[in-house]
């Protein structure tokens, strides 16, 4: 019984894991490519969101490839987080501070998430320019997205630091230093490119 138990939370934590990866990634990569071009204007984007929407059977893609995923990692992400501990004795001061960022920016990403898709794809209204800059021209708003991006970013770039390590694929400690140095860098780039298309959006009303 507790083999079978054990079994089953590695399948689960593996599958919290790959989803957090394949589809998550995916998301994150053609939201924020999309949001880019609103540095280029309203009608750029709109543009880019009109592509998106002649996709045939969006919606269906959408809730089987985006939605059930995101589910799932964010779901199954927040019991890990609460049922895990610390080792503040086991490992480094900056292996738990980067462990603890990883959980926290994890729940504030999944509230995040839930919220951005609740007032955007959820409205009832087909999403546009408009839409985001009426969210962003409240302090709050603005904020509250720019921290969301924020975390969604590096909960990516440092989870995938913990995927290339579990999975075996960066396995000595010179591998591991070099994906830390490149998903940094990969943190800081899609960090810049998400806040500079929630500026555009915000001075799009000035």
């Amino acid at each position: 019984m507790a083999n079978k138990q054990v079994s089953r939370e590695f399948l689960f934590r593996r599958l919290h894991s790959l989803l957090g990866v394949i589809p998550v990634t995916l998301f994150l990569f053609i939201h924020l490519g999309i949001n880019s071009f609103a540095t280029k204007g309203e009608q750029a984007f709109n543009d880019k969101v009109g592509i998106l929407e002649t996709i045939p059977f969006l919606p269906f893609i959408e809730f089987v490839f985006i939605f059930l995923p995101l589910i799932y990692h964010g779901v199954y992400g927040m019991y890990v987080a609460y049922t895990s501990g610390y080792n503040a004795n086991k490992y480094s001061w900056g292996r738990n501070l980067m462990f603890t960022l990883q959980r926290t920016s994890g729940v504030f990403t999944f509230i995040f998430v839930i919220w951005h898709l609740w007032t955007t794809r959820f409205s009832g209204d087909a999403p546009s320019f408009d839409m985001v800059v009426q969210i962003v021209t409240s302090p709050v708003g603005f904020w509250f997205m720019i921290i969301g991006t924020v975390a969604a970013v590096f909960h990516l770039a440092n989870g995938l630091w913990g995927f290339f390590i579990h999975w075996g694929i960066t396995v000595g400690p010179r591998a591991q230093r070099v994906s830390a140095y490149v998903l940094m860098g990969l943190f800081v780039v899609l960090s810049a490119v998400g806040t500079s298309a929630l500026i555009a959006f915000r001075d799009a009303v000035a």
